[in-house]
């Protein structure tokens, strides 16, 4: 009964310890602020809610959904009129536009579609954890980009070892960032496709939280980089701009051929999305984005009052321009433990959970993630109560 060896490659899922550790201080009456996972706390918006309503109610969308159904149709077509609107970009719906359960979901199975065992994927690390897993689970080789402050946590692709390159088959990217909130520019962007073509290798990128900016930001699409979609598709979500992360829906664009491959991995795993939230995805898409303005707003002053309720209590960590992360250094009075040490101190003493730096690699030892999921209330509270561990005797 042993697991597949692929299976036993995989490092340990860290955010199951610390569900036990929540749960242990539960237990203890600890009032427990979870800063940890990246879990939206706002409401759907409600035209959203209402048109799922509306068409659950409708016996002829219980049936499996297929490619050629004309709510899947009209869901590639609202996808690419909201590409043109946000970046300029022009997609063929039938050919460059995937629909996904989810975009984690996605980002696993091109690994799966793409990647034999003597394939090398680069990935930028600390990274979201399925992109390095997504590589391990598919069989292939994992070759890892450390990514740090010196850098602004972008990849130094000249770096890349020549035997390596010679056997990579894809990169992941994924600017804004998670988990450190890194930025990256258009610029970035066309040495990263002019890079990939160079070397026959697929660009993958994550663009999760491309409504999530401040500060007159804007988050480029790779898509926007002339000749990018010789190689490059990208990956989308709606959990994050419209709070739906539970509803599980996504989208993948760009290169067409690259696009099949994927349906192809995905015709023999899934059947395609319940109908009725194709069709609340196309209203949020279509419909009104002041929902997504106030969403962007709630968040900005979210990171605001934690930057500044840290910096109060001697914790300063830097202000980012994108994500609803914070990507902190340990204190120095703690420098001596690692991430995960750090986390499970905080939790035991003060009830406040925040996500190790090594639950997104290896590159991440030192550093915590705040996500910025709760109230402005509770988030100066859950300074206040690191600020107490922070002064421990110890």
């Amino acid at each position: 009964m042993d697991e597949a060896n692929r299976m036993k490659r995989l490092p340990m899922y860290l955010f199951t310890i610390i569900d036990d550790l929540k749960k242990d201080a539960q237990d203890r009456g600890l009032d427990i602020i979870d800063l940890g996972m990246g879990n939206p706390d706002q409401p759907t918006p409600k035209h959203v809610v209402d048109e799922l309503c509306k068409r659950a109610r409708d016996p002829e969308n219980y049936r499996y959904s297929r490619s050629i159904d004309s709510v899947e149709c009209g869901l590639r077509r609202a996808i690419s009129k909201w590409y043109r609107t946000k970046f300029g970009v022009d997609l063929e719906p039938d050919s460059e536009v995937l629909p996904l359960i989810g975009s984690k979901e996605g980002i696993a199975h091109i690994s799966l579609a793409f990647l034999n065992s003597d394939d090398i994927a680069l990935v930028p690390n600390p990274a979201y954890p399925v992109h390095f897993n997504g590589v391990l689970i598919a069989g292939g080789i994992l070759h890892n980009l450390s990514i740090d402050e010196k850098n602004h946590f972008l990849p130094d692709l000249d770096s890349i070892p020549r035997n390596i390159l010679k056997k990579t088959k894809m990169i992941f990217l994924s600017y804004p960032n998670n988990p450190t909130a890194a930025v990256a520019t258009k610029g970035f962007f066309s040495k990263a496709v002019s890079f990939a073509r160079k070397h026959r290798i697929i660009l993958v990128h994550d663009l999760a939280y491309s409504d999530i900016v401040f500060d007159g930001y804007k988050a480029p699409s790779v898509l926007q980089t002339p000749g990018s979609r010789e190689v490059s598709v990208e990956f989308h979500t709606l959990s994050k701009s419209y709070n739906m992360a539970g509803w599980r829906i996504g989208f993948a664009v760009g290169n067409a051929r690259i696009l099949r491959s994927l349906a192809k991995t995905k015709g023999y795993i899934d059947f395609g999305l319940f109908k009725p939230i194709q069709y609340a995805a196309i209203k949020a898409l279509t419909g009104p984005q002041g929902c997504v303005r106030r969403q962007v707003e709630i968040y900005r002053r979210r990171r605001d009052v934690m930057v500044d309720s840290l910096a109060k209590i001697g914790w300063n960590v830097p202000k980012p321009r994108a994500t609803f992360y914070l990507w902190a250094r340990i204190p120095d009075k703690y420098s001596a433990l690692t991430s995960m040490e750090f986390v499970s101190l905080l939790i035991r003493e003060a009830g406040v959970v925040l996500a190790p730096g090594t639950g997104f690699g290896e590159y991440g030892e030192g550093f915590v993630r705040f996500a910025l999921v709760e109230k402005e209330d509770r988030l100066v509270e859950a300074a206040d109560r690191i600020k107490r561990v922070i002064e421990m005797e110890v």
